[in-house]
């Protein structure tokens, strides 16, 4: 299934490779202006999975030096709302319906965060309206997760 969305990636991805995280990350930005205000790089946007990227930058940093916990809920629900939306139809809104966050240990460094859809999911997209949970693994610069995501979104149709 393709949307606008998607079709503006494809776009992007027939560009030089090099240009590919920058553009990315210049369309979510455009879009949502908060992550570009705590600097996330959009590392690449596949049809079923997303890989973002947040360096630990003293604008994102909490009192101990690491990513901030809310700054690390963003890259989680920026990375699960991208390869949603790239397989929303057109005619239907997506929503945040719930955030699922457990701090495991203080983070280490700069966070990648990986989101991932199945066919099975992505399959539930042709229905008006509905839910899935979408899971995102983050990891720090140590390779371990020091936090566990999920993402519940949801969507609706749009009013004519």
């Amino acid at each position: 299934m393709t949307n606008r969305f998607s079709r503006v990636v494809d776009k992007i991805k027939k560009l030089p490779k090099f240009t590919h995280s920058m553009l990315f990350t210049k369309l979510f930005c455009s879009q949502v202006k908060y992550a570009g205000t705590s600097k996330l790089t959009v590392l690449d946007i596949q049809a079923r999975q997303v890989r973002l990227q947040m360096k630990n930058r003293k604008s994102v940093q909490n009192h101990i030096g690491g990513v901030h916990a809310i700054a690390a809920a963003l890259l989680a629900e920026s990375a699960t709302g991208i390869v949603f939306a790239m397989n929303l139809p057109d005619r239907c809104l997506p929503l945040l319906k719930t955030m699922t966050i457990q701090y495991q240990r203080r983070m280490q460094g700069d966070l990648t965060a990986v989101a991932t859809m199945s066919a099975q999911q992505i399959a539930l997209l042709s229905e008006d309206k509905g839910a899935i949970d979408i899971e995102v693994i983050i990891n720090d610069e140590s390779g371990e997760q020091p936090i566990l995501c999920q993402m519940t979104w949801a969507w609706i149709s749009k009013k004519a």
